[in-house]
């Protein structure tokens, strides 16, 4: 039996295993959450060198690597998957999207780019797709006012849970964002 490129690029169908870095710990914890209970075996790390760690020890069928993290760029992770273990399938997930950045994490060996927030069922469309083609658009995407309470949420993180700060950030008065953050999220 000959294999071909294209076999080789096939990730075993029994294996789900699943790196995900990423800095911001709730988003990460949430993840996490949402990938097991999909059928994913997940582990996590929380920085570039946490990632690299891991990967000498282990080599996952899939990745999710945030492209910013607070000790260097995620881009560093998905190569050294890519080095260890060519066929694995990763995807890069950004809060600061651009050009430059998509075309560089693509080059390096990555099948997409989200921009966050995302959606569980996004990034897994993202990790099962098909060569070749992109992945099918959410049955179910998140409503505006879902992405910008997670956006919110995540500027509220960023600033250690500071309302002010937060505040100041999103151009957005302090008693306003109180309420939004006192209510749960929406849909």
């Amino acid at each position: 039996m000959t294999i071909t490129r294209a076999d080789k690029d096939v990730t075993p169908p029994g294996d789900r295993t699943l790196l995900i870095v990423e800095d911001d710990k709730s988003f990460l914890q949430r993840l996490a959450r949402a990938m097991e209970s999909r059928g994913f075996t997940v582990t996590t790390a929380e920085s570039v060198a946490d990632g690299l760690t891991h990967l000498k020890t282990s080599s996952p069928a899939y990745a999710v690597v945030d492209m910013r993290l607070s000790d260097g760029n995620g881009l560093e992770v998905i190569s050294a998957l890519k080095r260890r273990r060519p066929n694995a399938r990763a995807i890069v997930l950004t809060g600061y999207g651009n050009i430059a950045t998509a075309v560089s994490a693509v080059k390096l060996g990555a099948l997409d780019y989200l921009a966050k927030p995302v959606d569980a069922d996004d990034v897994v469309n993202a990790l099962l797709a098909h060569d070749g083609k992109d992945a099918e658009p959410p049955e179910h995407p998140m409503s505006a006012d879902r992405v910008r309470w997670e956006h919110i949420q995540r500027i509220y993180e960023l600033c250690d849970r500071n309302v002010s700060e937060t505040a100041r950030r999103l151009n957005m008065h302090r008693r306003t964002l109180q309420r939004i953050l006192a209510k749960r999220a929406p849909k």
